[in-house]
Parts: structure tokens; sequence; C-alpha cells
């Protein structure tokens, strides 16, 4: 059996949305011993976690409005749809979604007001304690995350049980950081650094996305963490050739921070090579500013956004499928240590690749060190890598096998398993000595 262990994270734990990448972690977790807090604001579905509680700005808006309602909202997975229904459960009036859609915009000022809004004396209630003793943790596993609140949760729920966080860090919220005259900016880091100060100086440990980031945090916050590869369910097509005709290509994935410049670099290669030549796109953004400069791009079909279990079959559809990096240099830091499921998935898939951006990016650099990639990241030179990848049959041969070392070496689901079990394990267990020493 393993240890009770309550996830605090944005996204509930669900094999087909953004928060898959838990199941590197816990796929073989029993279900009564998995528990989640969550934030967004779909009803979630049947996942692994046993039980889960919802708190959403929404409601805390409504208590801030003196409304009497519960903040939070119990799931049990018994109770649960097998599929996760693509609605908001609260957002009735255009008010709660014009102040959502500005939320999504993650700008100073939205953080700074998000952490007003979540006071503690809302979240933290009656039902919430009830709930969590009945589950009684043994450990916090943190998703990290650029709100204030999603650590706080997790300070406040080690402190009242005297058990260790494991932090999931896949991004770099901590470090990253931009030059701006913007005061609103500097303060909203400052005390967010301040925060996540007092969450690593917690005792536990941390899971890593990559060796990258594993060993900047690692070194500046004296952490003995491990970097969990993560694994991805797509079954491998056997090798084919690419269509030098009419070769499908496609892109899955978030297409901001510069990506959709880098896509529509690709687009531009393309068109010099074969005017018939095109990249589908798919991505969830909703926000024009990011998808219109693929309008004036004939080589370019913006697909919108569709389930994994589709991304997952187009991409083993393709010829081609693109991993791609913001150049500019706030978008460079915001990558720097990234590696999202899209590489896995594309390692996995037994497609061609092609991986484009600053080779500072974590995932462009990841891509290069594997072997297994096209790997350009000069303007210039995209548009012969791109006919170099289509028209040697040998070079695509030699990435495929390249590949499929890559995905059983580092983005195997047993091996992921393993280490996250121990890591876990390692901390609960260094904890309980500890209070074994004080007492």
């Amino acid at each position: 059996m393993h240890p009770r262990l309550l996830i605090v994270g944005t996204v509930p734990y669900n094999t087909k949305s953004t928060s898959r990448a838990f199941d590197a972690y816990f796929h073989n977790w029993e279900r009564e011993n998995i528990a989640q807090i969550f934030s967004n604001t779909k009803k979630p579905c049947k996942g692994h976690c046993g039980t889960l509680y919802q708190i959403t700005d929404y409601r805390l808006m409504q208590r801030w409005m003196w409304k009497k309602i519960e903040t939070g909202v119990i799931y049990q997975y018994d109770e649960l749809p097998n599929a996760w229904a693509d609605t908001n459960l609260e957002l009735e009036s255009n008010l709660a979604e014009s102040a959502y859609k500005y939320g999504r915009k993650h700008t100073p000022f939205t953080h700074l007001m998000r952490g007003i809004l979540w006071r503690k004396r809302f979240w933290c209630t009656d039902q919430l304690n009830r709930w969590l003793d009945n589950f009684n943790p043994q450990c916090v596993f943190l998703a990290f995350s650029d709100d204030y609140f999603i650590p706080r949760i997790a300070m406040y729920v080690a402190k009242r049980y005297n058990i260790p966080i494991v932090s999931c860090i896949g991004d770099d919220y901590y470090f990253n950081s931009k030059k701006t005259f913007n005061p609103l900016y500097h303060i909203y880091k400052q005390t967010y650094r301040k925060l996540i100060d007092k969450v690593l100086a917690w005792p536990g440990s941390a899971i890593y996305i990559s060796d990258k980031i594993k060993e900047k945090y690692n070194s500046e916050f004296g952490l003995n963490g491990e970097t969990v590869y993560l694994a991805s369910t797509i079954h491998r097509k056997p090798f084919k050739r690419i269509n030098s005709d009419c070769p499908v290509i496609t892109y899955f994935g978030n297409i901001r921070m510069g990506r959709n410049k880098s896509i529509n670099d690709i687009g531009n290669a393309l068109a010099a090579i074969n005017s018939e030549y095109s990249i589908e796109v798919y991505s969830n953004e909703q926000d024009e500013t990011y998808f219109n400069i693929f309008n004036n791009n004939p080589n370019i079909v913006f697909k919108g956004s569709v389930s994994y279990g589709d991304v997952q079959k187009r991409m083993t559809e393709s010829d081609i499928t693109l991993i791609v990096e913001g150049f500019a240099k706030e978008d460079i830091n915001l990558s720097r240590y990234s590696l999202s499921t899209k590489a896995a998935d594309a390692l996995a898939s037994g497609v061609s690749i092609i991986s484009y951006g600053p080779s500072e990016s974590g995932i462009i650099d990841y891509m290069k060190s594997t072997g297994a990639s096209i790997v350009c990241t000069e303007k210039d030179k995209l548009m012969d890598n791109i006919k170099m990848l289509i028209s040697d049959q040998e070079l695509q041969k030699k990435l495929y096998a390249q590949a499929a070392i890559v995905t059983e070496q580092n983005h195997n689901r047993r091996k992921s398993l393993e280490v996250s079990e121990r890591v876990i394990k390692k901390a609960i267990n260094h904890m309980m000595q500890e209070e074994l020493i004080n007492e």
C-alpha cells in the first residue's frame, strides 16, 4: 500500500487533461490513498483520486459579497462522470466570465488581486478541515503554481498534520524575472519568492521535470529532489517514410510565449520549399491576438482545440510533428527550464520531430541532447533542415530508432513511478525519524 497523498494543484488529476503529467507519478497509487484540492471551475471526472475538494475564485467572490455559501465542494470517485465535459460550472453571468477571462492573463495585478481574494478565513473552513481529517494525509504533493494560494494551502496542510511537502517543479516560477519599471511586478515577485522560500524550507523533497531545473533548484535550496521524466500513453507507430509530396505536419499545444511566431517561421520556410506544404496547429488558445498571426500565412491552418485522445491519434497520423519555443528574451526566461508533455508524446509516437527555438530553452536543449530530433536554433537554417529531413530516409530511420531508445531510457512509466514513490516515501520516513529524535 502507498502512503496517503494529498495533491494540491489547480487542475484535477485526470489522464485526459493538462494534469495527465501526474500519471507518471501516481499511476499505481491506490485510489483511496490519493486525494486532491484544486481550483479549476470544471467538475472533475473519474481519475485516480478517491476524493477531491474544489475551491474556486467564483465562490470566494460570492463570500466577499456576503453570500452564505460553502467555498468548497467535495467530490467522491463513484459520483463522478467518466468523461470531463468541456464546460465551466459557475460562469452563469457575463461578469463572472469576464473576471475569469481577465484572471487568465496572469499579470502581476491579477496575481496580487487573487492573493487578496483567497483570504484564509474564506477557504479554510470547518468543511475543509473535516474533509482533511477524514483523509488524514501523510504527505502533501504540491504542483507548483505562480499564484499564492496553491502554496499557501500546501503549507497549511503540512503544518496542520506535521507532514512533508514534496514539490513538483516543472516551470521556473521562482527565478524567472524580467526588467520592468512596473512596481506591481516587483511587489508580486518579492512576496511570491518569500512564500516559496518558506515552502522549500519546510521538510520534504522535490520532483523535477528535467535535470536542468533539478540542478538549479537543488543547488539553490539545498534540496535532494530527483528528476522524473514524464511518460506517454501514445502507442508507437511502425516506421514509415515521410510523404514528400504531401507531408502531414502538426503542432499541438500552447502558442503563447512566442511559439506562434516560431510556428509562423516554419510555415514560411515550408512555403519556400513547396507552396502545398502546410502545418496543422491544434491549441486550446482562445485569444485571437495569439492565433491571428496565422491568418496571413496560407501554409498554416489553425484547427483549435481537440481532446487529448484526438491529439494522440492525429500525432501518430503525422509525418512530422513540431516542438517550438519563442526567441524573445522574455520568452526564453519563461521556457529556460521547461519540458512539457509534448516531448514525451513526440518521442513515443514514432513520428519525425522538428524542434525549433533558442538553445537556452529547456525543451530545445533537451531535444538536442536526445539526438532523436532535427533541432534548429537559427531562422535562416530552417529551410535546409526541413528539406534534409524530408528527403533523407536514412536520417528518418536513425531518428526513429534513437527516439525509441530515449523513450525507454527517460520516459518509461515504470521507472518514473519507481523514482516518484522513492522520493515521497523517503520524505515521509525522514520526517518521522525527525519526530522520534525530537520526542
